[in-house]
């Protein structure tokens, strides 16, 4: 049909059984034609099938990334092609375009040869996206044409899997959904923790610490994973079907069990800060700080509110030598008060979270922070050795000009000529001087 790859499939009950055509899946496969592969039959079962029609990702790891191509008309020509777009025309918006027409979440990552390069014809013009077309030939292009594109170019695009926790606390905690054309909770049958924990890594949460099933009474359809395709290493959104249950006229007064998981990534990254008279530094925007000898300084740690209660433990490590302090969490932080700075407070400072939640305990940690203690003695020594050096230079210095200006300048004779006088008469008298 020349409309690209699948994008949704989905199997509905008509009310009525009618004629149908029933197509072999091993004919098909064998690489026959639909027509070579169907013959009639009777069946209230329809399947409806979304194909994708102007835009793909090919050469990726899945639907949802590889190199962009857009399908166009070219005008010498009574077929239809697939096209490469150049990264210089291509911006955010429009990967937010492409992302939602190939039905996947978010773009996480565009730049040119992401996924190699191929000698396919050009898209010549740029297109000017405003981010909220629902497909790419949608948006608005230039009127200037591009008549070539260097290598290298070719846009290479990654959008985000249609997959997420919803409910939870954090976007790794919470019930899993699926996105094919509408977001469905996932159907639990069969589930056991290894699914779960291919899940949790599909969605960057690290490994999973709880799988439960919760019971919906609602009307709303859910999706069938097919295990199997699960764990020889498929994506969510492949092995995802309609649960024929939920499809069926009798879904409305029938509950089902949905996947709810919690996965290790759950807490977000604390802050570390330091505050003292003579800097605030946030380990947000910079990695060191400084403080004086003597002087007193806080070190903070803060976490973005998710669960109650938890505790922080502030490590220092100087010297291959770690030291910890634990207070629990008031208002998610916690301050560890220095009355003193000393030269052992100096060393690398980092915050741990941990909270008991779900029966587990979980922890994050934040980035280290550098404290360096300044010595003001130092200073003072410096200072001691450096004025007296000072204080003879000036007084070189100044003797050297003293003695500069005492001295007097030798007199030069000077030579009158008399204007009066030729200047053959002032030769003659010169001649008689020498002569005497």
């Amino acid at each position: 049909m020349t409309c690209g790859s699948a994008v949704f499939v989905e199997k509905h009950e008509d009310s009525s059984v009618s004629s149908v055509w029933w197509i072999s899946s091993d004919c098909l496969q064998s690489g026959y034609p639909l027509k070579e592969c169907a013959s009639g039959d009777s069946s209230s079962s329809i399947l409806d099938v979304t194909c994708l029609i102007s835009v793909r990702l090919v050469n990726g790891t899945s639907l949802c990334s590889g190199r962009l191509e857009v399908k166009s008309s070219w005008s010498h020509q009574s077929n239809q092609n697939w096209s490469t777009v150049c990264d210089t025309d291509f911006d955010q918006q429009d990967a937010e375009v492409v992302c939602r027409e190939l039905g996947c979440g978010s773009p996480s990552a565009f730049q040119g040869a992401l996924y190699g390069e191929v000698e396919t014809p050009k898209w010549t013009t740029e297109f000017q996206c405003g981010g909220t077309e629902s497909a790419l030939l949608d948006c608005k292009r230039s009127g200037s044409v591009r008549n070539s594109c260097s290598s290298g170019k070719a846009v290479g695009l990654t959008c985000s899997e249609p997959v997420r926790l919803l409910g939870g606390a954090s976007r790794c905690e919470g019930t899993l959904e699926v996105k094919l054309g509408t977001w469905r909770p996932v159907d639990a049958s069969g589930w056991t923790m290894n699914e779960a924990d291919a899940a949790c890594r599909e969605l960057d949460c690290g490994s999973v610490v709880l799988l439960e099933t919760r019971n919906d009474s609602s009307s709303r359809p859910v999706w069938k994973i097919e295990l199997g395709l699960l764990k020889s290493g498929s994506t969510l959104r492949e092995c995802a079907s309609s649960s024929s249950s939920s499809s069926s006229s009798s879904s409305s007064s029938q509950s089902f069990s949905i996947v709810m998981l919690v996965c290790t990534d759950l807490l977000v990254q604390p802050i570390i800060s330091v505050s003292s008279k003579d800097e605030v530094t946030s380990a947000l925007h910079q990695r060191s700080a400084r403080v004086s000898q003597g002087s007193s300084f806080t070190i903070s740690c803060s976490i973005q509110p998710q669960y109650p209660g938890g505790s922080f433990q502030l490590s220092l490590t100087f010297s291959n030598i770690t030291y910890s302090y634990t207070q629990l969490a008031i208002n998610h932080s916690a301050h560890f008060l220095f009355p003193a700075a000393e030269l052992s407070h100096r060393g690398s400072y980092g915050c741990v979270y941990n909270v008991h939640v779900f029966s587990h305990n979980f922890s994050s940690v934040s980035h280290l922070l550098t404290l360096t203690v300044s010595d003001p003695t130092v200073f003072i020594i410096r200072t001691l050795v450096l004025l007296p050096s000072l204080l003879i230079f000036i007084s070189l210095i100044y003797c050297s000009h003293k003695t500069t200006k005492g001295q007097k300048t030798v007199p030069q004779k000077n030579l009158k000529l008399n204007p009066g006088r030729a200047e053959g008469e002032q030769v003659e008298e010169d001649q008689e001087e020498a002569a005497v």
